[in-house]
């Protein structure tokens, strides 16, 4: 099933960069992440009650909790920095840059996690990376 999620998760991201672009037209781009991020905490505690997924909180101990806190940082820097791009630049652009995480995720996982970076990899990372290039060149 996670080959359906992942094209779920692209798709609702490419719905991200569209709706942030329009909505950041009069809006300081700080504070539209900040509202974004308040609709994102209340609808996630929504399906997580909705779900029964409170009972196992805790269960989030240690390392493991420390590493979410980071991935949440993480992803918090990440939602600042691309609404502040999708404010001036254009959205396509934007989000053909932001794609290269895969790129970053690839030799970060390698590096981290012992995940294999394999000639097919390597040639996928540099073809996102030439797609992000020319997507965003005028």
């Amino acid at each position: 099933m996670w080959p359906i999620y992942a094209l779920f998760s692209a798709v609702f991201a490419g719905l991200v960069a569209i709706f942030g672009k329009i909505g950041l037209k009069s809006v300081d781009s700080t504070l539209a992440t900040t509202v974004r991020s308040i609709v994102m905490a209340v609808f996630l505690i929504l399906v997580s009650l909705a779900l029964g997924k409170f009972q196992t909180l805790a269960t989030i101990q240690g390392k493991v909790l420390t590493f979410i806190i980071l991935s949440g940082v993480a992803g918090a820097l990440s939602w600042i920095f691309y609404f502040l791009a999708l404010k001036t630049g254009p959205a396509g652009a934007v989000a053909g840059i932001d794609r290269t995480s895969v790129v970053f995720v690839v030799l970060l996982a390698a590096l981290f996690i012992g995940e294999s970076l394999t000639w097919k990899t390597g040639l996928g990372a540099i073809l996102v990376t030439l797609g992000a290039i020319l997507i965003s060149v005028k």
